[in-house]
């Protein structure tokens, strides 16, 4: 019973520094954000680091470790109000090597300690330069992790699907994951035609969407129908690959950066009903 709780309050604290990274970035700008998830970096680099080079039966590792995850309630409120306090407000626009530089030439500090450490010092402008850009030329690496993830994720989904039909009440565990199914794959349906929608997408994407969803119809139903998957892994993973496809057309569409905001915005297609209701509409022109 005991794991049950570790399990869920773990899961708890590992969700509630997930998105205080992103609420450091929201509320202090982009340096405190920097600063903050820079410093959660070290603090669980140091901590690995330790439990890997100390011996498993040492004294020295049961004390650090046990220190430093007792303490780790502590340790992460601590570094997002000291990131909050001192980097609430953004440096200019320029990237991290003019502010390096402008740093060198024009510091007022006047001592090299505080030249050096100091407020806008050297060493926090290169380590946040080069965390950021470090972030930033490491998104690849984030998004193939992400897929790996996810569909470790709904490995894990089918595999308790099935322990959940084979321990008892399998007709009534099947309908409700049919049910549950049904749900996911309708949404992403709607979604979907939603990106059928989009003004941007041209021929040569319509065709390669098509193509990638045909393959997703493909391996689900290759799944199915080979017995070495489920209705709910075929349904999670269809709907994945029309996330990936909407953020691609959303969240990841460049600007092109010679319109205004509002022009953009415009142009962007509003929540369109849902397609039955869409395909009842007469238009206004339309007399009966």
């Amino acid at each position: 019973m005991w794991w049950l709780f570790s399990v869920l309050f773990g899961s708890i604290f590992l969700l509630s520094i997930v998105l205080s990274i992103p609420v450091a970035f929201d509320v202090g700008g982009r340096d405190s954000g920097l600063a903050y998830s820079l410093s959660v970096f070290i603090f669980y680099l140091f901590y690995s680091t330790i439990k890997l080079i100390t011996p498993d039966g040492s004294r020295l590792r049961g004390l650090v470790s046990s220190s430093l995850r007792l303490s780790q309630c502590i340790v992460i409120p601590t570094l997002l109000i000291w990131a909050l306090g001192q980097f609430a407000v953004d440096a200019g626009t320029t990237n991290w090597v003019e502010r390096t530089l402008d740093g060198v030439l024009r510091a007022k500090s006047t001592t090299w300690t505080e030249w050096l450490f100091g407020k806008d010092g050297l060493l926090e402008t290169v380590m946040l330069g080069s965390w950021e850009n470090t972030l930033r030329y490491s998104g690849p690496v984030f998004q193939l992790l992400e897929g790996f993830c996810t569909l470790l994720v709904i490995q894990a989904a089918g595999q308790i699907t099935r322990w959940l039909v084979n321990r008892g009440r399998s007709d009534t565990w099947v309908i409700i994951l049919l049910a549950f199914s049904g749900t996911i794959i309708s949404s992403a349906v709607y979604f979907l035609w939603r990106i059928a929608q989009f003004p941007e997408i041209s021929n040569i994407d319509a065709a390669l969407i098509g193509i990638t969803m045909t393959t997703a119809v493909f391996v689900c139903a290759f799944g199915i129908g080979t017995g070495r998957g489920n209705p709910v892994e075929s349904s999670l993973l269809f709907a994945y690959i029309v996330l990936c496809v909407y953020q691609i057309f959303t969240d990841y569409l460049p600007s092109d950066g010679q319109r205004s905001p509002e022009e953009q915005a415009s142009s962007q297609p509003d929540l369109p009903p849902l397609p039955p209701s869409s395909w009842l509409l007469i238009p206004p022109s339309c007399t009966c």
